[in-house]
């Protein structure tokens, strides 16, 4: 593994169905809206199949350090409420794998990253900074099974959206140029 590979496994546990979490996932157009924290913005680019694979998304991410990244998502396997696989390109290159397993009222979501960074800046600096962009990551995700957690209660019938907290916006918003 190279100094500007990296290689991540998160495991989050929510109060949820497989099948809620497949459909917000699965769905990469909402990401801003619900995981505002690291998806800045989300342009869909292809359509893809009714199962979600070949969709296609250019996306603007950040996580607590004060740079961002622009990739695009592909999806490369149909969203069943098993999984799916993506691959990312651009600034960050490699693959994704999002598995889901129902263990009684609640899901066990891993995610499986492995991507290289392309970003000069990323690229240049992983020798000496990985520990930094690794915690960043680490960062991102606590504050996705945060934010997922709050979009499966405004979800569940009979709860008042406005009553669920807003999810946790972006740090450092005034580095993040618009697209």
């Amino acid at each position: 593994m190279g100094s500007s590979d990296y290689e991540f496994v998160t495991v989050w546990r929510v109060a949820g169905t497989v099948d809620e979490i497949a459909a917000i996932l699965g769905d990469a157009t909402t990401l801003p809206r619900w995981w505002p924290s690291v998806y800045l913005s989300v342009q869909g680019v292809t359509p893809g199949a009714h199962d979600g694979s070949g969709k296609v998304v250019d996306v603007y991410t950040k996580g607590w350090l004060p740079y961002t990244l622009r990739w695009t998502l592909t999806t490369t396997e149909p969203v069943t409420n098993g999984g799916f696989a993506l691959t990312a390109t651009g600034d960050l290159n490699g693959t994704g794998r999002w598995t889901f397993v129902q263990d009684g009222p609640e899901t066990v979501i891993t995610y499986d990253w492995r991507v290289s960074a392309a970003k000069p800046l990323l690229r240049r600096l992983s020798w000496l900074m990985k520990p930094a962009f690794s915690a960043n990551h680490h960062w991102a995700m606590a504050r996705g099974q945060e934010s997922l957690a709050l979009e499966l209660r405004r979800r569940r019938p009979g709860t008042d959206p406005l009553s669920v907290p807003s999810p946790p916006l972006a740090t450092f918003r005034r580095f993040a140029r618009p697209d």
